[in-house]
């Protein structure tokens, strides 16, 4: 299977894909893009049937796409678990295409076999059954039950309404476009720091209150003011005690840490958040700054309603950490749709880190000098994970991630690769040899023939 598996990545050339390797015109179409999360918070992979004609020229282009968006999303997410979505709705017979179809159900039994968590089918016209048929003989028992039949009344079992389009019962106003290639995680403008509601609007709001207010009203506003000034400062001590109690707690959470070029970030992949009933309001980022110069940062988010993020937009001094809290706003609980997206840019010496100045830093300064890395939420519902992993360490038994399996098999490929053009090599060599060899015996006979022909 490994052997296939590398003769496959090989003959669609997987290692090699990119947008500048592929027609543009594919990625125009809009046949195949991942975008929006199903109810378990696993990323949606469309599939837009109608879009999709049949035409044996293009075909190995097509099946290049698919390799394409798979390998994309492994060397992004690591390796998590995706949804597939047909949409089927205004498709016929001149759509079937069974050749692709069966590309795509060994791309995820074969080749990328974790991936996989279900296949939505969406209002699949009756004329197809029969085409169905077939494809579930390619399947095994485990890859049927995962096929979920669909149409408007139900689909939403599977899918909520903010991720689908309007023809399928949704809200999603989504339209696909191209170029740039789909940001799948952060598709509209966002809210920097969480609400729009900020401590420093109430405080103006009653700056014009007391403005407003009759001197005969002053005594009284005294003392509530006295009363807020000691709630104040009750708040502020008991979010730095939050804050000094809340570091070891996510300490045994933050296990692995993202080396990037400019900044070092930890934790590598989830922020840990408790649902309503566990009641972890609070995360915990910290930023190593690994340069020699001024990194400047700004924290965006999916869901800038829930969340509050402190700083959001500041810069990192070299060689030291910084802690960024994110927590939750209000009522909000947090989800597994919920992502998070650190972009960090080095300064020079001469540019001030005021706000004026890094807004004027983000104006200009080059996308291909911002350095991006996303962070995912992770829901804990009960202390059982945590429990978990202590046992874990104190029994000194590592946890294999999806990243780190991510991680051996990218080496795998690589090591194979330098293996196949060794072994071509060896084989040119090979052939070279033998032509050799029998020129050299070709001119050892002609020279014995020569030498019997003069004695004769």
């Amino acid at each position: 299977m490994i052997d296939e598996s590398f003769q496959w990545r090989k003959e669609y050339t997987v290692n090699d894909l990119s947008e500048s390797v592929l027609p543009k015109w594919l990625f125009e179409s809009g046949a195949l893009f991942l975008h929006g999360y199903d109810k378990e918070g696993y990323k949606l992979f469309w599939f837009k049937v109608k879009l999709h004609v049949r035409d044996q020229k293009q075909q190995l282009d097509k099946k290049k796409l698919v390799a394409f968006w798979l390998e994309h999303y492994a060397k992004r997410d690591h390796g998590k678990p995706l949804t597939v979505v047909f949409d089927m709705a205004e498709t016929g017979i001149s759509h079937i295409d069974l050749d692709f179809v069966r590309f795509i159900v060994n791309c995820f039994t074969d080749y990328y076999p974790n991936f996989l968590t279900k296949i939505v089918i969406f209002e699949m016209p009756w004329i197809m059954n029969a085409a169905f048929k077939i494809v579930k003989g390619w399947l095994g028992p485990d890859a049927i039950s995962m096929l979920k039949f669909t149409n408007k009344s139900d689909v939403q079992e599977y899918i909520s309404g903010e991720y689908l389009p309007p023809h399928m019962g949704g809200t999603d106003s989504f339209k696909y476009s191209y170029p740039p290639l789909v940001d799948d995680d952060f598709q509209t403008p966002l809210c920097e720091n969480g609400p729009i509601t900020s401590e420093d609007e109430h405080e103006s709001k009653e700056e014009i209150d007391t403005d407003t207010k009759e001197p005969g009203d002053l005594n009284e506003e005294q003392n509530l003011n006295q009363k807020k000034m000691n709630s104040v400062e009750q708040i502020s001590k008991s979010e730095e005690n939050d804050k000094t109690e809340f570091k070891p707690k996510n300490a045994k959470k933050a296990l692995t840490t993202f080396k990037g070029p400019l900044l070092h970030i930890s934790p590598a992949e989830e922020l840990y958040f408790g649902s309503k009933e566990t009641g972890e309001k609070k995360c915990l980022i910290v930023l190593t700054n690994v340069t020699k110069n001024v990194v400047a940062f700004k924290v965006r988010t999916t869901a800038p309603e829930k969340y509050r993020v402190k700083p959001s937009n500041s810069s990192c001094e070299p060689g030291t950490s910084l802690d960024i809290i994110v927590s939750l706003h209000g009522g909000f609980s947090a989800s597994l749709q919920d992502r998070f997206l650190i972009m960090a840019a080095e300064m020079d010496q001469s540019s001030g880190s005021g706000v004026p100045e890094l807004a004027q830093f983000w104006k200009e300064v080059p996308r291909t000098k911002v350095m991006e890395h996303r962070l995912r939420c992770h829901v804990i519902e009960s202390s059982k994970p945590s429990t978990l992993t202590l046992k874990e360490n104190a029994l000194n038994i590592p946890a294999k991630t999806n990243e780190d399996l991510h991680m051996q098999l990218t080496h795998l490929l690589q090591i194979n690769k330098r293996l196949q053009e060794q072994i071509d090599r060896c084989l040119w060599f090979q052939q070279l040899s033998v032509v050799l060899s029998s020129l050299s015996v070709t001119i050892v006979a002609f020279c014995f023939y020569l030498a019997y022909s003069q004695r004769s």
